[in-house]
């Protein structure tokens, strides 16, 4: 009973603290991603992603951003950095994922924040709608750590961002662990 009062008052405090800080918003930008492992050592592909943002702020110098994004990965995939960004080298078979960061940002000025925390994602099956794509998150879901920089122009966002994976993705086989890392760099505009 004392856990759950607690819980209630720190909820109660962080949504009346950050209700007059508080934002929606929209965002897309790229993905350059490879999986870690054996098979697919320094191999990039280039997708996208877009989503939604909520930013909750915690007074001056903290805010909380939690986001929905769904990611496409394309599988083509080079060693040479340069090819990356030709556009006919895109296959034709893709990875799409659902992923929910939820974000600490740390504001070192109005301007530029830092940003660091997990993020969950869920492999969309094509095949099955979200209700029960939901419901393989749990079996089959991925954890990523989160870290990067935001630069806040009047309701733009510019950011940058690391996601590194730290549970293994691979469902068969071998003794090699399949982790997923990913550079994101976008822009948002809040509404």
């Amino acid at each position: 009973m004392k856990t759950r009062l607690f819980l209630l008052a720190l909820l109660f405090l962080m949504s009346s603290a950050g209700f007059s800080q508080f934002s929606l918003g929209i965002k897309a930008g790229a993905n350059l991603a490879k999986v870690d492992g054996q098979p697919f050592k320094d191999q990039f592909a280039l997708g996208y992603h877009a989503g939604a943002f909520a930013t909750i702020g915690l007074g001056k110098k903290f805010a909380i951003q939690p986001e929905v994004l769904f990611n496409q990965i394309n599988t083509d995939t080079t060693s040479n950095f340069s090819d990356v960004f030709k556009v006919n080298n895109v296959s034709s078979i893709q990875l799409k994922y659902l992923t929910i960061p939820l974000l600490l940002n740390y504001n070192l000025d109005r301007f530029i924040s830092l940003q660091f925390g997990p993020q969950f994602g869920v492999l969309m099956n094509q095949n099955e709608n979200l209700l029960q794509n939901g419901q393989d998150a749990f079996k089959s879901g991925e954890f990523s750590m989160v870290g990067g920089v935001q630069l806040k122009i009047f309701k733009f966002r510019v950011y940058g961002r690391y996601a590194g994976g730290v549970t293994d993705i691979r469902n068969f086989g071998n003794n090699d662990t399949w982790k997923p890392a990913a550079v994101q760099l976008g822009l948002g505009l809040a509404l």
